[in-house]
């Protein structure tokens, strides 16, 4: 009977870890330093989604829904910030002698990543305000 609902939480709640995900993304776009003061910079994060809720107490309900199978690093290069041999971050030998690396974070994408889950997340919203109505109509016809 709340099928529909448990869908469409376990929707929410993807989009709102995607969101915090994308969140910290932005947060650390500008991060070249690691926890201990050495040149690392920050790798983006991207979240992986797979159908099904492991965490649902049914064999029914572990086939509906989906859940965050995964947030993984994006390897994709990274960006060089700017040419300053100067710098006390810039890389000291190598093909990159003398650029202070960047992260491989895109703010834009970010931004049209947050949008898009932010819309997701609405739309669960939306089918379980109607799962709630109908199943409302459902008893109203049954008293």
């Amino acid at each position: 009977m709340y099928g529909s609902l448990d869908i469409s939480t376990s929707g929410m709640i993807a989009q709102r870890t995607r969101l915090q995900v994308i969140a910290a993304n932005i947060a650390n776009r500008n991060a070249i330093l690691d926890s201990a003061g050495n040149v690392d910079p920050y790798r983006r994060r991207i979240i992986g989604l797979a159908p099904g809720d492991p965490t649902a107490t049914t064999p029914e309900g572990r086939a509906m829904g989906v859940h965050v199978a995964a947030i993984d690093l994006d390897s994709s290069p990274l960006q060089m910030a700017s040419y300053d041999p100067e710098n006390p971050h810039a890389y000291k030998n190598g093909p990159n002698a003398g650029y202070v690396p960047g992260t491989n974070v895109n703010p834009v994408w970010e931004q049209v990543n947050a949008m898009e889950a932010s819309r997701a997340y609405e739309a669960n919203v939306v089918a379980a305000e109607a799962a709630k109505t109908m199943m409302g109509q459902a008893l109203r016809l049954l008293a």
